[in-house]
């Protein structure tokens, strides 16, 4: 549970702990967040909503708004400038952020500045004609567009710059940058693994599953390990991504083996209670109104009970949610009374 200055001063007014308890444990609080040096969680109000949007575009202007005319500048251009935006940002970053304390647009900034690694590896590699091992990458704005093996070179080099920048600046969205990185990195490793120069579409499935899973994997890791932030959220995401997707893009060609992916869907449906990670139940619930469709469009075509049935259903699931909502901390009571101690560590801290 998260509390403001503001639910402190209330309860303070309202008599339930005193002025100089107040003032103890806010000053409390504030000397732990300088030694934990952790942004604060973003806020959907007006400034932070134009910090992101800010930090979006310039990150798209250097990168997957990028023109064709923007490669023809050469790969010595694309290196400097890279290195010029990277230098810039970081520096102001680092200035909001040490000087006058706006954690959230300083991280921000040195967000731009890592997502800036692609396109200066990009122009080395131009440069010097190292193209990997399967052919020239292209321009620099198909590395958004495009998958291609010589990529993982610039995708090794955003993983690397994010953890480093992450070990000065704990700023969640930073690990946004290298969760993409890796999401791009699970589709361009297919080929290294078929040995081909373009692997098929079950290479890249398998792939792409094995690949989110060890994107999981980390995700827990760092659920298990961090006290302060959320800075498994993104990791989590692309994880899930790579992991559902290939999962979802097996053609089971018997009834069974979509009702087992239903089943599955429901799984993640009932992690996302025990973990206490929506982002599961999005894919949950993407991948049971999939299975759902099949059955109308395929198995119940020209049923007339179909729409009716599946409507007490979707009534059922809402009252479900209610029924939820009214005795969510009983549930989350019995929960942890009865979970293994195993499966509840697996919970955010946070």
């Amino acid at each position: 549970m998260r509390y403001s200055d503001d639910d402190l001063r209330t309860a303070a007014n309202a008599g339930v702990i005193s002025a100089t308890d107040l003032q103890r444990l806010v000053a409390f609080l504030s000397e732990r967040a300088a030694v934990n040096d952790v942004a604060p969680a973003a806020k959907f109000d007006a400034a932070h909503l134009l910090w992101y949007a800010g930090a979006l575009i310039v990150i798209g202007a250097m990168g997957l708004f990028s023109t064709v005319a923007f490669s023809q500048m050469g790969g010595r251009a694309l290196m400097l400038s890279a290195i010029a935006y990277a230098t810039v940002f970081t520096a102001a970053g680092h200035y909001l952020w040490h000087r006058k304390n706006l954690r959230v647009p300083g991280g921000l900034l040195i967000a731009i500045a890592v997502s800036m690694a692609p396109l200066a590896v990009f122009g080395i590699q131009e440069e010097l004609g190292w193209w990997g091992r399967f052919g020239k990458p292209g321009t620099v704005q198909d590395f958004y567009a495009w998958i291609k093996g010589s990529w993982v070179f610039m995708e090794t080099a955003t993983i690397v710059a994010g953890a480093l920048a992450l070990r000065y600046y704990r700023f969640a969205f930073i690990v946004a940058i290298i969760a993409v990185a890796l999401w791009f990195m699970s589709m361009d490793l297919a080929p290294w693994f078929s040995g081909t120069a373009y692997a098929d579409f079950a290479t890249r499935r398998r792939v792409s599953v094995w690949f989110g899973l060890l994107v999981l994997a980390l995700a827990w890791i760092i659920d298990y390990r961090s006290r302060n932030g959320d800075f498994a959220f993104w990791l989590h995401l692309f994880g899930l991504m790579a992991f559902w997707g290939g999962i979802t893009a097996s053609d089971s060609a018997t009834e069974l083996g979509r009702a087992l992916y239903c089943l599955f869907n429901v799984g993640l449906l009932a992690l996302a209670v025990i973990l206490m990670r929506r982002a599961y139940a999005v894919f949950g619930a993407f991948g049971i109104c999939l299975y759902l469709g099949h059955l109308a469009n395929i198995v119940f075509k020209d049923s007339l009970l179909f729409p009716f049935a599946l409507s007490v259903i979707g009534i059922a699931v809402i009252a479900a949610g209610l029924f939820y909502h009214r005795r969510q901390d009983e549930i989350a009571a019995s929960l942890s009374a009865h979970l293994p101690k195993a499966v509840l560590r697996l919970r955010p801290s946070h």
